[in-house]
């Protein structure tokens, strides 16, 4: 059964399993799908099937994705699903010798490498999404003065709207209020920096 809990992960295993750009936008497609085969998550990162299916093995073995009932007779396919409601990397985790800082510097350099490309490719699209969509994406930089507490808090309010959000459109979706709803992307950053 899916943990409601996101995963904190906390080992260099688990996070380089991750921290694969295919394997990455996999994780993030079952995320999006909830429940898919190799086939269906091929088709939606544009990779053959055998490839798709040996990394959807390593998020496995590492208990990123777990296999999930079948949803159709035919008894050939696998069918996945992520093992819990998302997974968190903390910093704090990875500092305790310079291969894990390396580890993580890597992995979070990737995961924003793939947001960027994201966010480029909905730029790119724009005109097509309609006006509609269009006035309500947005971007937005905010330049605070906070201290670590500060940021923290904000990090944790963010946190429970997005995804009281989130659990919302879910719950739509699972009553099969499906019309209009599209996939969104939200990427949010806070960090300190010095001019």
């Amino acid at each position: 059964m899916v943990s409601k809990e996101n995963r904190r992960i906390t080992d260099m295993g688990t996070l380089k399993a991750l921290a694969h750009p295919l394997r990455m936008k996999l994780y993030r497609a079952l995320y999006l799908e909830r429940v898919a085969t190799a086939s269906r998550l091929a088709e939606l990162v544009d990779e053959a099937v055998s490839l798709v299916s040996y990394h959807l093995r390593k998020l496995a073995e590492h208990g990123l994705i777990e296999e999930a009932e079948p949803q159709s007779e035919d008894g050939r396919e696998r069918w996945w699903r992520p093992a819990s409601d998302g997974v968190s990397i903390h910093d704090e985790d990875f500092q305790d010798a310079p291969e894990k800082v390396a580890a993580h510097t890597s992995a979070s350099r990737l995961f924003y490498a793939q947001r960027s490309e994201l966010y480029h490719r909905h730029l790119d699209e724009r005109a097509h999404w309609g006006a509609e969509w269009n006035s309500a994406s947005f971007d937005s930089e905010y330049l605070s003065r906070l201290t670590p507490a500060e940021l923290s808090e904000l990090s944790r309010e963010l946190h429970d709207l997005l995804k009281k959000y989130d659990e919302q459109g879910r719950a739509a979706v699972a009553a099969g209020d499906t019309q209009g709803r599209e996939n969104v992307a939200l990427h949010v950053y806070g960090f300190p920096f010095r001019v």
